[in-house]
């Protein structure tokens, strides 16, 4: 797939994510943590300004997420990450057959359950998680 399909196949999705109540940010980086599609919701203030910053973090996303656990064959595949911290509840989603991960960024008071579950169905209805 070239680089141009691939931002657009992801593009739409990333949108429709943004859109949800209390999101901040919704974006699929590749395997090198170089972001592919999506970024910040409209009108959001990132907490990090620093450019550096943000690409360190998707890098350590990309490690966690990525990271080939031996508990794959006897508890399932691995669904999203997530973390809740004062500021901000951050949900990884690997993509394993296409090597890519779909990061987002939401209010604190938001259920992540409830919100990994709407991502998911975003998702589901396409080819996206195995391009």
């Amino acid at each position: 797939m070239e680089y141009s399909e691939s931002i657009e196949l992801y593009a739409a999705p990333c949108r429709e994510i943004q859109n949800e109540a209390g999101v901040r940010f919704a974006a699929v980086i590749d395997h090198s943590g170089k972001k592919i599609a999506g970024g910040f919701r409209d009108g959001v203030i990132p907490f990090e300004g620093d450019e550096q910053k943000l690409q360190d973090f998707f890098k350590i996303a990309v490690d966690l997420s990525s990271k080939n656990d031996n508990f794959s064959r006897s508890l399932g595949a691995l669904n999203y990450i997530a973390s809740r911290r004062d500021k901000v509840i951050l949900i990884s989603f690997p993509f394993p057959l296409s090597e890519k991960i779909l990061l987002v960024s939401a209010e604190p008071n938001l259920e992540i359950e409830k919100l990994a579950s709407k991502i998911v169905n975003i998702f589901s209805d396409s080819s996206i998680t195995s391009d």
